[in-house]
């Protein structure tokens, strides 16, 4: 799925991939604080206690991540972040894995309100008219 987001790319890519912001807009996957030890991020869910583990910062805006399920299956999550005519496009792979169809359904309203969320935090930063 994906969202197109009025804001430039690198703003966008910025955000998305302070850890500090995770919760803010990413609520179908972190629920709490982001506690980090090295490269791996853990918070509560909706599944429980995940682990995540994003790829390094880079220049192509690529926010790739395993999220490690409470069963100890590990789910890679592709993310991009591209440029577009009307600002930014981020992408994001949703895949059935343990989930039922239903389940699978919700994931995906889930991740559709999660970039909602991200497009109005970047496109209207608190504080700026």
């Amino acid at each position: 799925m994906s969202r197109i987001i009025t804001a430039s790319q690198e703003a966008v890519y910025e955000f998305a991939s302070d850890i500090g912001n995770l919760p803010k807009w990413a609520a179908g996957l972190a629920q709490s604080e982001v506690v980090q030890e090295g490269r791996n991020l853990f918070v509560e869910s909706p599944m429980g206690r995940v682990r995540i583990q994003f790829v390094e910062r880079n220049r192509f805006g690529v926010l790739d991540h395993d999220v490690v399920l409470p069963s100890g299956t590990i789910v890679t999550n592709p993310m991009r972040v591209l440029a577009h005519p009307d600002g930014a496009e981020v992408i994001f792979t949703v895949r059935q894995i343990e989930l039922s169809d239903v389940e699978f359904a919700r994931d995906i309203r889930m991740v559709e309100a999660d970039l909602a969320r991200l497009a109005v935090l970047v496109s209207n930063p608190p504080g700026v008219e």
